[in-house]
């Protein structure tokens, strides 16, 4: 990776945990026009909002706050129990343009950078791969991003997250709603919203082909599949 350009913003403060409290590597896309945009929202002190890394299309990475601090970049989420992820992840802005402004594929250069960059954060924290997620996951109700176009298998072929194996769908498993919403849960996604807005998140990470937010064969299987790969 080339080197990090600084960019500070002033939306940051310390963790309550310290950083050693780090678990989480959250990805998300900008959703904005432009790279400079993004990264004047992200540096603005009205806007209260911020990550710790951008990354361009070209390949070029930001940092804007430094990783023992907080940035403010997942707002209300939840995973695996907790519901205040600022205080234990990491964000990555990823530039693209995002679903409401023409959203399209993540260029090579960049997703090389999103790589390295990545590998460089799970050196230094001690991130476990089912705590690698999107936006989206954590905030299913709210988030699209970084979206069904995003290469998560690509990520977890390089030690990045998790990609269970896709066998292909099994004609005697069983569609079982309750078991989905298990499966869900124990993967970490908020069992409390409805299970439509929580499968398409689902089906955006591990299923992107098909993000229907229905609870069919594949999704089941990918379900099962996912929760045994923990």
């Amino acid at each position: 990776m080339s080197s990090v350009l600084e960019r500070p913003s002033p939306n940051c403060d310390e963790r309550p945990g310290g950083p050693a409290a780090i678990d989480m590597l959250i990805l998300h896309y900008t959703g904005m026009q432009s790279a400079e945009a993004a990264i004047e929202r992200l540096r603005d002190p009205v806007a209260k909002v911020s990550s710790h890394y951008v990354v361009d299309e070209d390949g070029a990475v930001y940092r804007l706050v430094p990783e023992e601090l907080r940035a403010y970049h997942a707002g209300i989420s939840f995973w695996r129990g907790r519901r205040v992820l600022n205080d234990v992840s990491i964000g990555i802005e990823i530039v693209n343009p995002g679903h409401e402004w023409g959203y399209r594929p993540f260029p090579a250069a960049q997703m090389a950078a999103v790589r390295d960059l990545s590998r460089g954060i799970l050196s230094r924290h001690a991130i476990p791969p089912r705590n690698v997620v999107g936006h989206s996951d954590v905030a299913p109700n709210r988030k699209q991003d970084p979206g069904e176009l995003f290469d998560w298998a690509g990520l977890a072929a390089c030690g990045i997250g998790l990609w269970p194996e896709y066998k292909g769908a099994e004609p005697t498993m069983r569609c079982d709603e309750g078991e989905a919403r298990e499966a869900l849960a124990c993967i970490g996604y908020d069992p409390d919203l409805p299970l439509e807005i929580v499968l398409t998140a689902f089906q955006r990470h591990f299923l992107p082909a098909s993000v229907t937010g229905r609870l069919d064969t594949p999704t089941m299987i990918r379900l099962v599949q996912t929760r045994a790969a923990l």
